[in-house]
């Protein structure tokens, strides 16, 4: 188990802009990140999104059972976060900032280009257990404002800054990241999302990842192999 980096006991508020704490500012991201998702789903209407669709989403048929991955998303980006803020602040840092680079982007698309998908099912083909957990999140979660995936993108940075960490085990990155590649088709099996919102997660991602590491991480890799 890694050792504890920050004592966070003696945190308070006004403590912010100490050195020790200054890194749990960048959770105010999260803030202007709901604050903006209220006001996109709430002031543009369905009637003004795009349809995204593509002939993949026709093929990949619905499945209940994937949502377990896709819940399990929310439990891997809470406990990423909390764990690096406790244990690896500067992998803390990275993380958050490729989270809050992804966020700015899909919003900016969002408004830019208002997106929809209109596949979910008007019926379920079954009625159990995890049908009503996705009735659930259907409620919850509109069908606009999809493209790029979020769910996609945060589990690409989080996959990210786990395979750079030295300090992980192999079997550790192999299960995460096959957790991860059953997230980003969970989207789809699921019907949140359209095949085409996973993809452009993707390029988003990339965005993040060379912002975030191209300077530090992959120009001195070109630079050795050079």
């Amino acid at each position: 188990m890694k050792k504890q980096l920050v004592d966070y006991r003696g945190f308070s508020l006004r403590k912010l802009n100490d050195p020790r704490f200054s890194h749990i500012k960048l959770l105010w991201g999260w803030i202007a990140y709901f604050a903006m998702y209220f006001l996109t789903e709430n002031l543009i209407p369905a009637d003004r999104c795009h349809p995204i669709h593509c002939a993949l989403d026709d093929v990949i048929p619905f499945n209940e059972y994937f949502v377990i991955f896709y819940v399990g998303w929310f439990f891997l980006v809470a406990g990423s976060l909390a764990f690096t803020l406790f244990y690896d602040v500067p992998r803390f840092k990275k993380l958050q900032i490729f989270i809050m680079i992804t966020q700015a982007v899909a919003m900016l698309c969002y408004i830019i280009y208002p997106s929809r998908q209109d596949l979910r099912p008007e019926v379920f083909p079954r009625e159990n257990v995890m049908t009503a957990v996705i009735r659930f999140l259907y409620a919850f979660d509109t069908n606009t404002g999809v493209c790029p995936s979020l769910h996609v993108a945060y589990s690409l940075g989080i996959l990210s800054v786990s395979l750079k960490d030295d300090m992980l085990p192999w079997w550790a990155k192999t299960v995460l990241t096959v957790i991860i590649l059953l997230i980003c088709m969970a989207v789809c099996f699921i019907k949140q999302h359209s095949a085409v919102d996973v993809f452009a997660a993707a390029i988003v991602a990339l965005f993040a990842e060379l912002i975030v590491y191209g300077k530090d991480y992959w120009l001195p890799k070109i630079r050795k192999q050079a």
